[in-house]
Parts: C-alpha cells; structure tokens; sequence
C-alpha cells in the first residue's frame, strides 16, 4: 500500500531541490506530474552529466525523479495553458521550485488558480523566498552552505570553510517542502480552501543551525571549528585514529565512555583527572584525543567495530563505495535496481527511506520527456 495514493501533484521543478521532494511524494503514492517544456528540453537535470541514458535522460535525472510522469506541454502558449489549466482542476497541489520572482510571472500562485480550484494548494520552492529584496536573485546548495554558516563551523581549525560532500541544503529543503505541501492538502480536504505554501533554501538552512543559533542570540557563544569534527560540548565525540584508518567515536552520555573504557581495556582512563567527566574531558580535549588515539592505534577500524558495536556508539570512516557496499545496505535493503529500457541489466540506485507496513516502496524509473503526455492530455479533452 502506498498511503498518497489518489493524491496528483502538478510539478513545474528542474534540478534538486524539488524534485527530490517531490520524488518523495510519488514514491509513497502520490501521482506527481512532471510539466516539462519541450523547447528547453525538459528539466534540466536531463542533460546533467557524465553519465547519460538514451536521449533527455541521465542518471543524475533518474535519481530525482523516479515513480513520476512526465507532460511536455508549452504553458506559456495559449493552447498550453488551457491544457494546464484543465490539469489543475483535477490536481491537489501544483508545485514548482522557480525563481522567487517567477511564480507571479508564471500566474501558478494560489490568486492565479483559486478561481480554477479554490481548494488547490500552490507550493514554491526558491532560492531565497518570494516577496524580499532578493526574490529574483539565483541560488544553489553550496551558496547557503557559505552564507548560513555550514562552512565556516565545517572543516579543521587551520584549514579553509569546507562544505558537506552532498548537497544537505538542497534535500532538506525538498524534505520540508514535501512537508509543507502534505499539510496544506490536508487541511484543504478539511476547510474547502487551499493556499501558498512557500519554503526557500535559505530559510532551511538558517534553521539547520539549531542549537548553535540559539546559543549564539542568548549567550553570544560562537560555535567555531574543532579538531577532527569534535562536538562544541561533549567529549569524546570526533573523528579517531585506528590502526588502518578513522572511526566515528561518540561518546555521549558517561555510560559509554565507561563502557568505551572497559571494552577497549584500559579502565585507568575514568580515574584519570583529566577524563573523570564531560567538562574534564571537554577541557583537556586535546590529551583526550592523544590518550583516545593511543588505545583505538592498536587494532583496525574493523575490529573495534566488532568490539564496540551494540556497546558503544561507533562507527567507520568510510569511501562512497565502501559506504555502498556496507553488508548492513544489503541487509536493510537500501539499494534497489528498476528497469531501465537503456541499462538492459537495469539501473542501480537507492531504494526510498520510507517503509510502509515494513516493506519498501517499489522503484520505478523516472520516465522519458512527455512519456505521459497522450494519456494525460486524453483525460482532459474527453
């Protein structure tokens, strides 16, 4: 059972940011409808490389939009937005990530449509908002990693601001708009009325901040950069040294740092003053890692995950494909392979994050430019 089944969602989106909400939306059952212009060659991402699928498709496509359908229709022609707008007289939602200045232009806000649907829920992703001195600027991931503060707490002490490996930004801002669009459906089934619903990359990552933030408005504390990724209060949480590589090590709360005392052998470590509780140890951060080094040197990141594991909160350090080809992936079932009519042996990917009754959501490639076109054209001309 997919639980937004009977749900469709008009998509007018390229890239990441939405349509990674949106494919979050059609794998749990929603039918999301991907409004593609054939004259710009549909979403963009479709000729992302380095790796392509035939023509219009690409891998990067493919991870964004699976279970989705696809329109090719001009809405910026009068033959097209007539199409359109017949499309959103049988849809929850339309949804789009345009420019913030775009939507107005484009007349898919809530006052462009209401008339057509008044329960029709209007969502807008952007870069920085809509209706603000920057709503018509352009924006990516990395800028609000930089501007928001990801980078400047990221990274050691006396290197550059570094930024996450993958675009966090981007998919947490799809996350919270799925979210936004979910509950202003719901509460359009209830009230008759739909609304705006606006989420913007900046606003995401402003609040990703978190406590950090908090402490910075009341305390002035400026979290800055720690050795090894350390955590701003608690100690041991960082990154160690083992005898072939790096692991994880968090200790956050003091029955694991016994516990890590003990499993690793060396109980001397919770009478020593330095290390008696989480302010010592915060304190003399530095002989903590040299003494932590010390004891986790002696053996590969494989068997302390061994030792520790279930006891202690511990993990390796690991490469992308090492990540990929973790037993416990195999185990859990996150990777997934869908047909594919361009990878005969089919396309490998990552399988939704979402388990319903214990079971995952099925994938189902993204399709081609128009695929749906016909069908969804014939149901509105009837």
């Amino acid at each position: 059972m997919r639980p937004l089944e009977g749900l469709r969602i008009l998509a007018i989106e390229q890239y990441g940011a939405g349509p990674y909400g949106t494919q979050l939306l059609a794998e749990l059952g929603a039918e999301v409808v991907k409004i593609e212009a054939p004259s710009m060659g549909g979403d963009v991402s479709r000729a992302t490389g380095p790796f392509f699928l035939g023509d219009r498709d690409s891998e990067f496509f493919q991870t964004f939009s699976r279970s989705k359908k696809s329109l090719a229709l001009e809405i910026k022609t009068p033959e097209g937005r007539a199409d359109f707008e017949a499309l959103v007289a049988t849809a929850d939602a339309v949804v789009n990530n345009l420019r913030g200045d775009q939507p107005a232009k484009m007349k898919v806000t809530y006052a462009d449509l209401s008339a057509i649907k008044p329960s029709i829920v209007c969502a807008h992703l952007s870069a920085y908002g809509r209706d603000n001195s920057r709503e018509s600027w352009p924006g990516y991931d990395y800028l609000m990693q930089a501007e928001c503060g990801f980078m400047g707490m990221s990274g050691e002490p006396d290197g550059p601001p570094t930024r996450l490996g993958v675009s966090m930004v981007d998919f947490m801002t799809g996350s919270t708009f799925a979210m936004g669009i979910l509950a202003a459906i719901l509460k359009a089934r209830t009230s008759g009325r739909g609304c705006d619903v606006d989420v913007s990359l900046f606003d995401v990552a402003l609040h990703q901040l978190s406590y950090p933030a908090v402490w910075r408005l009341n305390e002035g504390h400026e979290v800055g950069r720690l050795p090894r990724g350390a955590h701003p209060s608690i100690a041991p949480s960082q990154a160690v040294r083992t005898a072939d590589g790096w692991g994880m090590l968090m200790c956050q709360t003091p029955k694991f740092w016994e516990s890590f005392c003990d499993l690793t052998g060396h109980p001397e470590l919770k009478t020593d003053p330095r290390f008696l509780d989480i302010p010592s140890r915060r304190k003399h951060l530095a002989e903590l890692t040299e003494a932590v080094d010390a004891v986790l040197s002696t053996r590969t990141t494989a068997e302390w995950s061994k030792i520790l594991g279930g006891h202690v909160p511990f993990a390796p350090v690991t490469s992308l494909g090492e990540a990929l080809d973790n037993a416990f992936v195999h185990e859990i079932g996150m990777r997934d392979v869908v047909e594919h009519p361009d990878k005969p042996d089919g396309l490998r990917m990552l399988a939704c994050p979402v388990k319903i009754n214990g079971e995952r959501m099925l994938g189902v490639r993204a399709p081609k430019l128009g695929e749906h076109t016909q069908a969804l054209l014939s149901e509105i001309r009837r």
